[in-house]
């Protein structure tokens, strides 16, 4: 009987849910009906408000370059599967009149996960891969710090970010140059946090999915993205490889600030990570991209990737930023997308990309409109990618900008860039304690993360070496058996200081070593070998 009473419920309920809710006279409920309640939207958007949006990017990316200084910005948009926006602006170098255009290629950092979660979400739909496939079935040497976990995580964990590696894992070794291999191969030594109950951002563990899928396929991973997507959807100006990236004449060079102004100081070379960041692309292939998405797999009317494999990657897979407070929405990912409610109650998938060494990116799509815009830009992050696409999506919705986003997204963004260290902003001792004879330090120090830490004497200073390509840093006394250095690299904000700290075995003689900037994953510890 209480089976029977809960069928008919239901039963009543669905009869509800799709009878019309306005009685004659009444208003015009803003809730259509015949959308299943939870497609369903109060925020009514006509045609034209979103043709009012689009005509107001060009003001909106002058005023966000004026704002700014940045060099330069690429902006498309896409509807109902056309692109229906595309336009450069500012220039690719300072220094230069070279403008930018939507043909402009830029480095697009971290919106690679999400063209790379569709290119496996392509070999899932022909059954190459599924998202639970593990990823040692296909990368036997791959191998975590657990055997259990080893053998089960899959590559829907890796583009989930719920693998159990802990933030960033990888990232410092990359900067010191090791390659994609032996940066996947020492994983290993990374502590694990909780399996797949845990959001982390990692390049490398999603970097593992994407090689897996990759060898299931018989081939690298920048040709299977020509392959099966670039190809496809006639994106000639995209690829996975950097040395495409710096041949492309018309290319944009990456941008820092330097005493407040913007100069072309570094250039990424994003290899070792590709399907996590290494893929560059221009306004007008990144449409076509959206195009595809918006369309469930979809493009130019024929089939790219089938609808049930793209399904999982943008919807959400694990919840990424917990609700705050009661009222607050929390945050999702998928595989390589971020899945979010906006104010509207509308879905919208989404990613930022960003490098220090100049680059920042991002991509907003609203499903239920159809609708999609991606960002570039020539500069590091301070927000200003973001706050465009979200002035973009609040005139949509809304007919106006609902507040200033640039303000929101500078202040979310400014710590990112903050130098590190426990000694950033100190003065070294007034009485500071002699340091050992170098040559009490100097000798190499290991452990299994890093490798090799050589500490060498030279001409009365020591200078600590790391990674393969012996990558320097001069110490710096401080005080007693404790020296600075200056790291450099992607992952090191301007300004940061490590602090070096020798133990000594014996009283002329260090035994380890430990580097605060080499610590995030527990591995700053050197022990002496010779």
């Amino acid at each position: 009987m209480q089976a029977l009473r809960l069928i008919l419920l239901t039963a009543t309920a669905s009869a509800i849910l799709t009878m019309p809710l306005v009685a004659a006279g009444q208003p015009a409920n803003p809730i259509d009906p015949s959308v299943s309640p939870p497609e369903a939207t109060a925020n009514v958007v006509s045609p034209a408000q979103i043709d009012a949006a689009i005509a107001k990017l060009p003001d909106l990316a002058k005023d966000m370059l004026a704002r700014t200084h940045i060099p330069g910005l690429a902006i498309s948009v896409v509807r109902d599967g056309r692109t229906v926006y595309a336009d450069g602006f500012g220039v690719r170098r300072v220094g230069t009149t070279d403008a930018v255009n939507a043909d402009t290629v830029f480095q697009i950092a971290s919106l690679s996960k999400s063209l790379a979660a569709t290119m496996v979400a392509h070999q899932v739909g022909i059954g190459t891969v599924a998202w639970d496939t593990p990823v040692h079935k296909y990368l036997p040497w791959f191998a975590l710090n657990d055997p259990w976990i080893t053998t089960h995580v899959t590559i829907g964990d890796m583009f989930a970010h719920r693998s159990g590696l802990p933030d960033h894992a990888g990232d410092e070794l990359e900067d010191l140059g090791y390659d994609r291999d032996q940066v996947l191969r020492r994983l290993r030594f990374v502590r694990l946090h909780s399996f797949r109950d845990e959001y982390a951002y990692t390049n490398f563990g999603l970097t593992a999915g994407a090689d897996a899928a990759a060898a299931a396929s018989h081939t690298d991973w920048a040709t299977l993205s020509e392959q099966v997507l670039y190809a496809p959807l006639g994106m000639t100006s995209t690829s996975s490889r950097y040395k495409d990236f710096i041949g492309r004449p018309n290319r944009a060079a990456g941008h820092v600030l330097v005493n407040g102004t913007y100069e072309a100081k570094y250039q990424r070379e994003p290899d070792a990570q590709s399907p996590a960041g290494g893929v560059s692309s221009s306004a007008n292939d990144m449409a076509r991209w959206m195009s595809m998405v918006l369309q469930g797999g979809m493009f130019d009317g024929k089939r790219v990737v089938a609808a049930n494999a793209l399904l999982p990657a943008i919807t959400a897979q694990i919840v990424s930023a917990p609700s705050q407070a009661p009222a607050a929405r929390a945050s999702f990912y998928g595989y390589g997308f971020n899945v979010g409610t906006l104010a509207s109650g509308r879905v919208s998938l989404s990613h930022s990309g960003a490098f220090a060494l100049g680059a920042a990116t991002n991509f907003v799509m609203i499903p239920s409109l159809g609708l999609g815009i991606t960002v570039l830009s020539n500069a590091a992050p301070i927000g200003a990618v973001e706050a465009l696409g979200m002035d973009f999506a609040d005139l949509v919705q809304f007919g106006v900008v609902t507040r200033d986003w640039l303000a929101g997204y500078g202040a979310l963004m400014k710590p990112m860039s903050a130098p590190t260290g426990s000694l950033v902003g100190k003065s070294a001792p007034e009485h500071a304690a002699p340091a050992r004879r170098p040559d009490g330090y100097a000798g190499t120090y290991h452990n299994d993360y890093f490798g090799d830490l050589v500490v060498e004497q030279r001409g009365g200073s020591l200078v600590l070496l790391l990674g393969p390509k012996h990558t320097e840093y001069k110490l710096a006394h401080w005080d007693g058996d404790v020296f600075t250095f200056a790291p450099s690299g992607e992952n090191a904000n301007d300004g940061s200081i490590s602090k070096v700290t020798f133990t000594m075995k014996a009283r002329d003689h260090a035994d380890k070593v430990d580097v605060e900037f080499f610590d995030s994953t527990g591995w700053g510890t050197f022990v002496r070998r010779q």
